[in-house]
């Protein structure tokens, strides 16, 4: 039988799903006595999210780093959060887990209307998702994966929106987006 390693698992698309789905492995991971953390790169400690509450109560480690999708900020906020981001990313991928899911990680790679690369360098991330300790698994969630992301992956999951009712003008559900 093959030797256990880390896998880095990929979720990605324009669909509804993949910060969902990125739960239901934390959820798994931690049934199974795994250590689990979730950093996610957008979403803002000033709002209250589902999944946060959730997670917590079972013993795993969610800290949200961003700002929020929001135009209210300026690119250097942004910017800032993510300067500040990426180096608790580094750490939580040192070994001291066995899952670290990057949500919204994809995002903020994306992120095209200032520049970004000088706080969160591509390469950095590549390294750092690749290097990381054998036994540790990664999820790196988010819209618009970067290329370079997906071929480092060992699963790639794309999810696709065939219906959705925020086209017929309905918002965010509590308890279904937040």
């Amino acid at each position: 039988m093959a030797e256990q390693r880390g896998m880095m698992l990929v979720q990605t698309g324009n669909g509804k799903g993949k910060t969902t789905s990125a739960v239901g492995t934390a959820v798994r991971a931690a049934g199974r006595g795994m250590s689990v953390k979730m950093l996610q790169f957008i979403k803002s400690p000033e709002r209250t999210y589902g999944e946060t509450i959730s997670l917590r109560k079972l013993g795993v480690e969610v800290e949200q780093l961003g700002i929020g999708f929001t135009w209210t900020k300026t690119p250097e906020e942004h910017r800032e959060a993510l300067r500040k981001a990426w180096p608790k990313a580094v750490e939580a991928l040192d070994g001291s887990y066995d899952v670290v899911i990057l949500d919204e990680l994809n995002n903020a790679l994306a992120i095209d209307s200032f520049p970004i690369d000088d706080v969160l360098p591509l390469d950095d991330v590549l390294s750092a998702l690749t290097n990381r300790p054998k036994h540790v698994h990664v999820l790196v969630t988010g819209r618009n994966a970067h290329e370079k992301i997906k071929e480092a992956a060992d699963l790639v999951s794309v999810t696709e929106a065939e219906k959705h009712y925020y086209d017929e003008g309905i918002p965010a559900i509590k308890g279904i987006e937040f």
